[in-house]
């Protein structure tokens, strides 16, 4: 048996593609593969949003790596690919793009949630929002 990759896992002040991380986890033996695209919203909490910012701190890449590994080691995993977008982003953009291949559905569909929930619980990135009204706030930051 082969054993699990993480094929593609990046911190980038780039766009993100879907279709690069979901070729990125493609395997013969995997009979699904889920995907997830966390896209910046007009509102939150009830307030329009305008545009936001992510920042990083310099661990990020190295973070996400860790939870990438993870969620690989999992025995029905086949590979793992997930990338956070940082720096200035605007309604529609693409945050966060996670893919996860396995042999059956639920088990990728699993396996994707607890990427993108881990990712979201552990990464050192802040997201500074910016209101209609001219306010901004930072979330997740210390």
């Amino acid at each position: 048996m082969t054993a699990p990759a993480i094929t593609f896992g990046e911190i980038t002040d780039q766009p993100l593609d879907l279709a690069t991380h979901e070729a990125a986890v493609a395997d013969r033996r995997a009979g699904a593969v889920v995907s997830f695209q966390g896209v910046v919203r007009d509102h939150d909490h009830g307030r329009q949003v305008t545009s936001l910012e992510y920042e990083g701190h310099p661990s990020a890449a190295q973070v996400l790596r860790e939870v990438a590994v993870e969620i690989a080691a999992q025995p029905d995993v086949y590979a793992v690919a997930v990338s956070h977008r940082i720096g200035p982003l605007e309604i529609g953009d693409v945050a966060l793009v996670a893919a996860v291949s396995t042999a059956h559905r639920a088990a990728a569909f699993a396996a994707c949630a607890r990427l993108v929930d881990e990712v979201k619980a552990r990464l050192p990135i802040w997201k500074r929002q910016v209101f209609t009204d001219g306010t901004e706030e930072w979330v997740n930051c210390p």
